[in-house]
């Protein structure tokens, strides 16, 4: 008997050229909201499109830039920044949105099913 590998699952969610760089976009995976980033040096960054502050799903209309070098989304209700690798906000560092994981396969853009979790909020 052969064992299976367990591993995260990738969604295809978009293309890469749907994406406008330094924007964000939303996508459903799953039901659940995930805000896509092309960042500048084209690598793409996923996390929960629910701003945990306002309790709205508006991260993806959110300000992208970096504070202190990182890369980061201002959320645009309350402005708290989000730091887009580990979705931290660098405003409260007792909060957390989740991360997703991405892929980007050739022209396609995928995000993994598994989340990184929230903290608090």
């Amino acid at each position: 008997m052969t064992a299976l590998q367990a591993g995260p699952v990738l969604v295809p969610v978009c293309r890469l050229d749907d994406l406008v760089p330094e924007r964000g976009a939303a996508v459903v995976v799953d039901g659940r909201q995930v805000a896509l980033f092309l960042l500048h040096d084209g690598t793409v960054r996923a996390l929960s499109n629910r701003d945990p502050f306002s309790r709205a799903f508006v991260l993806s209309r959110g300000i992208v830039g970096d504070r202190g070098g990182r890369p980061v989304v201002i959320a645009p209700v309350y402005k708290q920044a989000f730091d887009l690798e580990t979705g931290r906000c660098l405003d409260d560092p007792e909060v957390r949105v989740p991360t997703y994981d991405v892929v980007v396969d050739g022209d396609v853009v995928h995000v993994t099913r598994s989340v990184l979790p929230a903290l608090r909020r």
